[in-house]
């Protein structure tokens, strides 16, 4: 038998001997392993989950017209162009109009509904998103002002008027549409004062295409990105300007800073719990061994020998330990992601490794302690009994 199986044989022999007491340092060491593994799997996933949530919370980035006038879709292609498509999330692009309905003066917003839809999730809908041409999504201030519910037909008028040499507004005719309540729209918000319709119904009211008043932006991203991906935009094209809705990026980056503070934090806690837990199980081990460890010294043993003893089966756990908490630490987060976020979370195969050789280091760590006070002990004291 060579010397690494009888050193092998030797340490598994005496934790089986102590099984009671090793359980409970296993223990410790795989529910700590479990804490690291899991909070690390969470810390790293967490930007991506939680800029999840916060894209339900409309967009984070705005297009505007450089000075006063207006901008098209080419230049907001070309904005777009400059971030990573899988980043964008939705694309609301929209124009504003003066229109009459029931004698009543409205602002309407000409849109693509699906842009909207996918930029501002948390709008909430009394009825259906527009689908088709001839639909309407009123503002419920909007709507409670007309007296209308879902359904009712709505005589939309727009004047057409030009500039004449002393740039004041002639009329020229007006045109009109018969358009159907879809929906009606209720946020809480400045939306509740406005109609919407589709982008070709208003062009089709106003006789003119192309022209935008601003672009809305959902955008998966830390703070930083979003803030690269805008000043790209505003040092690289003319006509547009890229600014972040600071309300939305601020929050997001500050929950995720506080967030990720917390997880470290815990780790950092459980990790110490769990050295103290094993020192603790250790000691006690050395202070049962005593009489042994006095023997073999007397008949020769080395420190050395002595150390390497203890500290394999303090290894050997931090080992078997740290292989079920990665395993384990995965159900965790995989847990705590369906449960929170409803959304599962990515194995990291990388974690698997780090999370043993953490486990293996803090339960050296641990054992440092006792093995010395194991090496402290006279052989002559301990035979005699004192």
């Amino acid at each position: 038998m060579t010397k690494r199986k009888m050193f092998f044989r030797m340490i598994t022999a005496s934790l089986v001997r102590r099984r009671s007491r090793m359980l409970v340092a296993l223990l410790a060491i795989a529910v700590g392993a479990t804490i690291l593994s899991g909070l690390v799997t969470i810390y790293y996933d967490v930007p991506r989950q939680m800029g999840a949530e916060f894209r339900n919370y409309g967009a984070n980035m705005i297009l505007l017209p450089e000075g006063s006038g207006a901008f098209d879709n080419a230049e907001v292609d070309a904005a777009l162009s400059k971030i990573p498509a899988a980043s964008v999330v939705g694309v609301a692009p929209y124009r504003y109009e003066s229109v009459t309905i029931n004698e009543q003066p409205i602002v309407a917003a000409g849109t693509h509904m699906d842009g909207a839809r996918a930029a501002s999730p948390y709008w909430y809908i009394d009825g259906e998103w527009p689908a088709a041409s001839g639909e309407l999504l009123l503002g419920k201030e909007i709507a409670e002002k007309l007296s209308t519910k879902l359904g009712a037909e709505l005589n939309v008028r727009y004047a057409l008027t030009e500039e004449d040499e002393d740039h004041s507004d002639l009329f020229v005719k007006e045109n009109s549409r018969k358009m159907i309540v879809a929906g009606i729209l209720e946020t809480g918000g400045s939306e509740e004062e406005y109609i919407y319709m589709a982008m070709e119904d208003l062009e089709a009211l106003t006789e003119s295409a192309g022209e935008l008043d601003v672009a809305e932006l959902s955008v998966s991203g830390s703070q930083a990105e979003l803030q690269g991906y805008a000043d790209s935009i505003n040092a690289s094209l003319d006509g547009v300007t890229a600014r972040l809705v600071k309300r939305v990026t601020q929050s997001e980056s500050t929950v995720l800073t506080k967030l990720q503070a917390l997880v470290l934090l815990v780790t950092v806690i459980v990790l110490a719990l769990t050295m103290i837990c094993v020192a603790t199980t250790m000691t006690a081990v050395v202070t049962e061994r005593r009489r042994e460890i006095g023997l073999r010294k007397a008949l020769g043993a080395s420190d050395a020998s002595i150390i390497w003893e203890f500290m394999g089966e303090g290894l050997l756990l931090g080992l078997v330990g740290g292989l079920l908490g990665a395993c384990l630490g995965f159900a965790f987060a995989q847990a705590v992601s369906v449960n929170v976020f409803s959304n599962s979370i990515a194995f990291r195969p990388l974690l698997l490794p780090i999370t043993i050789i953490v486990s293996i280091l803090v339960t050296g760590l641990a054992c440092i302690l006792p093995v010395r006070s194991a090496t402290d002990i006279d052989p002559a004291l301990v035979l005699k009994g004192e």
